[in-house]
């Protein structure tokens, strides 16, 4: 028997993981319905944790990069509104009265540990212009090399549904495209993604680590919630958009307040997607990333 025979889909997962507890640039994106407690408000709790963690992180020798939702959500909650409205110009007027108080909740969290944040509001015409696609990407790293937290949203107080990037899932692959991220971890309100929808199947099972490129996958994700954009359609997207760079991507239980510390550990969290796919060249993943590839002979 050959010494590669002898790997058990254990040991192999626990070699996988090992090198997620490697990575020392993360992007983390956080879903609404984690953020708000459903709705509700933002959790001040769950906004705490995520700061000790993520300053846990940098103390290791990380950077981190936060992709935060939850500005129209907040809105809403502050403006007393309990559905999610349809006209455009309400949800922009939510985004802006929640904007403030998303980035206000996160610099006091970071204040105790003296570490500044930053906010980097983003539309698909940042991505689109070469020159503003390559000025955002020194921006974001001349944030990291200071240490300060870049909290990226996208500006939704002024975009429009065309030039929309979908949701923050696609958002946060493109984050970790630009600054050729080790991990991206996308927190939500699931387990993970199973192999059915756990919520009107019993016996679903959550896939544990699969290639983010294999297509069974496709069969396996539904739509999100009415407080986000996302879903798993959207994660499993922005899982295959990240393995562009070379990103390994995990779908992870935001509200276990152990998922981040245990994901950076390498420990068996969430559902992990690994590529076997080279790293495709910067400018074939900036013109990957356009809403509206055009072109001509």
């Amino acid at each position: 028997m050959t010494e590669a025979a002898t790997h058990t889909p254990e040991t192999t997962l626990a070699t996988t993981r090992r090198g997620v507890a490697e990575a020392r640039r993360w992007v983390i994106k956080i879903g609404s319905a984690v953020l708000t407690d459903n709705g509700q408000g933002l959790s001040e709790t769950f906004i705490q944790q995520l700061a000790e963690d993520v300053v846990s992180l940098r103390e290791r020798g990380c950077e981190v990069i936060l992709v935060s939702s939850g500005a129209v959500a907040a809105g809403l909650a502050r403006l007393g509104i309990t559905e999610r409205p349809s006209a455009l110009d309400e949800l922009q007027a939510a985004a802006a009265v929640g904007q403030s108080s998303l980035v206000q909740a996160y610099e006091a969290a970071f204040a105790p540990a003296d570490v500044l944040c930053a906010q980097i509001l983003l539309s698909h015409d940042d991505v689109k212009s070469r020159d503003r696609y390559l000025n955002a990407r020194a921006t974001l790293k001349t944030l990291l090399s200071q240490g300060v937290i870049p909290i990226v949203n996208e500006n939704d107080t002024v975009v429009t549904d065309e030039i929309r990037f979908g949701d923050n899932d696609t958002l946060a692959a493109l984050v970790a495209n630009l600054l050729d991220a080790d991990a991206l971890l996308m927190l939500t309100d699931q387990q993970g993604l199973f192999d059915a929808d756990p919520r009107t199947h019993s016996d679903a099972t959550l896939v544990g680590e699969t290639d983010a490129h294999d297509t069974a996958l496709d069969a396996m994700v539904s739509e999100g919630s009415t407080l986000g954009r996302g879903g798993m359609v959207s994660k499993l997207r922005a899982a295959r958009l990240a393995a562009r760079s070379g990103t390994v991507s995990i779908i992870a239980d935001g509200r276990d307040p152990n998922t981040v510390s245990q994901a950076a550990q390498g420990l068996a969290v969430g559902t992990l997607f690994t590529t076997a796919q080279q790293p495709q060249p910067a400018r074939k993943q900036w013109l990957a990333s356009l809403l509206y590839p055009r072109g001509g002979l």
